[in-house]
């Protein structure tokens, strides 16, 4: 099945729930996405010096060290700027 498709039945199922069990969905589907959230945090706090890093980055922010996108684009890749727009 497609995502689509998987979208589409999981849609159909809810909607011919009773509430009490619709409730009990819900919350099953809160608890999946809370779930992968927090394994997906995991794994970037698994990366080395992760925070530091991003401590870093928000000091350089703070005091206006930062390198405009277009320099950056420039430098890095010339035709982004045209697959973008397209």
């Amino acid at each position: 099945m497609t995502t689509t498709q998987l979208l589409q039945a999981a849609k159909e199922s809810l909607e011919s729930l009773p509430p009490e069990q619709l409730k009990v969905a819900a919350e099953f589907l809160r608890y999946l996405n809370e779930r992968a959230s927090d394994e997906a945090t995991a794994e970037l706090l698994k990366i080395p010096g992760l925070l530091e890093d991003l401590e870093e980055a928000e000091r350089d922010i703070a005091e206006g060290r930062t390198t405009p996108v277009e320099k950056l684009r420039r430098k890095y890749k010339p035709n982004v700027s045209r697959r973008i727009k397209s």
